[in-house]
């Protein structure tokens, strides 16, 4: 710098005020090349840190919704062994008590109603925090704002059907079912309570209408239910594939 300082007061000394625009121009150019230089290594800078960002959105995604997927594949299966039993449970109404074994009494009292979280702590993280502006892929963008509202619609739905257990078909079995029934025959501490307590009718169970329309109930809303589950395990499969796209 005290080079390039002398020689401009040495330009100017002689006279050179033509030499000393251009040397002047030049040293212009060369500062502008200087800065256009910093912030093209300034802008790959923050382009290589955003791809590291990037990345890691998408690796932490692909594994939650992989989880997802095993979740879904169980849900789909315990969904559709429910249908199944309740269906089986509709077939006991006007059966004769003689003809209700200890499995169908079983299949009547059944209120197995398996509760599976999914994930979703990535996928909110990226919708709800200026993570978004990281993604560039704008399909994968659309995939990723709808699919919270699927996870929603079937949380909703899970509620319905626990809402249905628990304020309609459990408190009528516990009227006309007692607990003992559960209790294993061959234990001696059990005796006496199966001998004097309560008995079971589940003649009475099968006949009473609130019974029916819960057990109904609840075989319509499981449906809905499976119907959901399987759309959210389509989605969730289409959006691994597209995370895989970018990942690769």
């Amino acid at each position: 710098m005290k080079i390039f300082r002398k020689l401009r007061k040495n330009l100017i000394a002689l006279g050179k005020f033509k030499s000393y625009l251009i040397y002047a121009l030049g040293e212009i150019v060369l500062i502008v090349i200087g800065i256009s230089i910093a912030w093209k290594i300034n802008d790959l800078n923050d382009i290589r840190k955003n791809k590291i960002v990037e990345q890691k959105i998408y690796t932490n995604l692909s594994v939650e919704l992989q989880t997802n997927l095993r979740l879904l594949k169980g849900i789909v299966e315990q969904k559709q062994e429910t249908i199944v039993y309740l269906e089986n449970t509709l077939k006991y109404v006007g059966v004769s008590p003689q003809k209700i074994t200890q499995g169908a009494k079983d299949t009547i009292i059944n209120l197995h109603n398996k509760q599976v979280n999914l994930l979703e702590s990535s996928i909110n993280s990226i919708v709800n925090t200026n993570r978004f502006e990281f993604i560039e892929s704008t399909e994968l963008k659309d995939l990723i704002v709808l699919y919270p509202s699927k996870i929603d619609a079937y949380k909703q739905q899970d509620e319905k059907i626990k809402t249905i257990i628990a304020n309609r078909i459990k408190p009528i079995i516990e009227k006309y079912i007692s607990l003992t029934d559960m209790l294993p025959n061959n234990n001696v501490n059990y005796k006496h309570i199966k001998e004097f307590s309560f008995k079971s009718d589940y003649q009475a169970l099968l006949e009473n209408k609130e019974y029916q329309n819960s057990i109904l109930d609840r075989l319509l809303q499981t449906k809905i239910q499976l119907t959901n589950a399987k759309t959210l395990q389509g989605k969730t499969k289409i959006l691994i594939k597209e995370l895989d796209i970018e990942l690769n």
